[in-house]
């Protein structure tokens, strides 16, 4: 029987079940390529950030000038998602990945080999484009080859390869900056990506969804595009909420530990890697649990225990409880993110769904990037832990709210 959309209401056709994929279709392979390349943007980015006041240095700017680069970056990730988003569902999954991946190479050495300020601004605005395609295209390859049954677990694992970035990112500066310096760090993404890129040409085969359900002209494709607008409305919504959630307790993090607890870069850095390593799990369990739960359920329960963890998280009492905290949290906040690749998905029809999630999310990026600013001026008049622990509680019920709004397609089959 045909199911509507998420929104629209709009008829879309479901394969019977002989035809749904199933283990054995390539789905590992397209696992590895989707979570390696999210991975290796992660990296990037958070590198950005650990080596912030070092390249400001070189470049003798102040570390708010410096902080433009970043900004860049997420400014020019919604082109990156609307770009690939509508290459990926015109031409495939795997050739704009591969294009991804080779140009994320390309601005790897780029900003290693950047001689002034002006260059590194034009480079990281190269790689807002990289980074803000990846995704959309990645997750829709991945989740249309998942087997249905266990699309959560696998929606977990590709989505913490965010968390993995910024693990190994942490890791890469708390082991090599002494020694190498900040440009050779953004060398080691290059070779990795072009072996990435080897890969998904010889071992990942095409999305049988997307060859089954493709667009036959331009005019067809961007029909469909227009035609789910109201689709597109709540996931902006809705991932606007989410990225609150994300950036709300990971962005300014680094900056609490230093102000109130006076750690060293390499003590914050430490601490990074091992709420990182909570991240991981979390996005992997609570993206299991998706499966049997359900998609909003899972996400709704992993915030409520995000609200019981922030005393632990903003207020700990000893620097214990503060590690414990950071874990807790960051496996809470990135359990709920690990069913989002999967809950997307879902609710995406066809012919759009590298588009929409993807471009999306990016253009979700850029309104909750205020965030930031929300809570570091709210420090100024009280204090981090506080600002911290207000904007978690009231992100973290915005996020839930906007989940019990959606619709929920969990098991959806793909393809028409």
């Amino acid at each position: 029987m045909p199911e509507g959309d998420a929104i629209s209401g709009r008829k879309t056709d479901v394969l019977p079940a002989t035809e749904r994929n199933e283990p054995g279709s390539g789905h590992k392979a397209a696992m590895v390529a989707g979570f390696s390349s999210w991975l290796l943007d992660a990296f990037d980015f958070f590198l950005v950030t650990f080596c912030l006041t070092a390249i400001a240095r070189d470049f003798h700017k102040s570390d708010a000038q410096i902080a433009l680069v970043i900004t860049m970056t997420l400014a020019f990730r919604p082109v990156g998602g609307f770009v690939f988003g509508v290459l990926a569902d015109r031409y495939g999954r795997r050739r704009p990945l591969m294009i991804n991946i080779g140009f994320f190479a390309v601005a790897e050495v780029l900003t290693g080999l950047a001689p002034n300020y002006t260059v590194l601004l034009v480079v990281r605005a190269l790689f807002g484009v990289v980074m803000g395609g990846q995704w959309g295209v990645g997750a829709s390859l991945v989740m249309e080859k998942a087997p249905a049954g266990r699309r959560g677990m696998l929606s977990g694992l590709l989505q913490e390869g965010y968390a993995a970035g910024n693990v190994l990112a942490a890791l890469s500066f708390f082991f090599l900056y002494g020694r190498l310096g900040w440009r050779p760090l953004f060398f080691l993404g290059s070779l990795p990506a072009i072996l990435l890129v080897l890969l998904i040409r010889f071992r990942v085969k095409e999305s049988e969804v997307w060859e089954r359900s493709k667009s036959q002209s331009w005019r067809e494709q961007f029909r469909e595009i227009v035609s789910h607008w109201k689709l597109f409305l709540y996931l902006l919504a809705f991932m606007t909420m989410m990225l609150f959630a994300s950036h709300g307790t990971q962005d300014m993090y680094p900056t609490f530990l230093q102000r109130q607890w006076h750690f060293s870069p390499m003590r914050r850095s430490a601490i990074t890697a091992f709420s990182g390593v909570g991240a991981i799990i979390g996005g992997i369990v609570v993206g299991h649990l998706s499966d049997s739960w359900g998609r909003r359920r899972a996400i709704i329960t992993a915030f409520i225990l995000g609200i019981v963890m922030i005393p632990v998280w903003a207020f700990a009492p000893n620097q214990i409880l503060l590690v414990l905290g950071a874990f807790l949290m960051q496996f809470m906040v990135q359990g709920a993110w690990g069913v989002i690749p999967a809950h997307l998905a879902e609710l995406s029809p066809n012919a759009v769904r590298a588009f929409l999630p993807g471009f999306a999310y990016q253009s979700a990026g850029v309104l909750a990037s205020s965030v930031v600013y929300i809570e570091a001026t709210y420090a100024q008049k009280t204090s981090y832990a506080t600002a911290m622990a207000l904007t978690a509680v009231s992100v973290f019920v915005l996020a839930s709210i906007m989940a019990a709004l959606g619709r929920e397609r969990r098991g959806h089959t793909f393809g028409s």
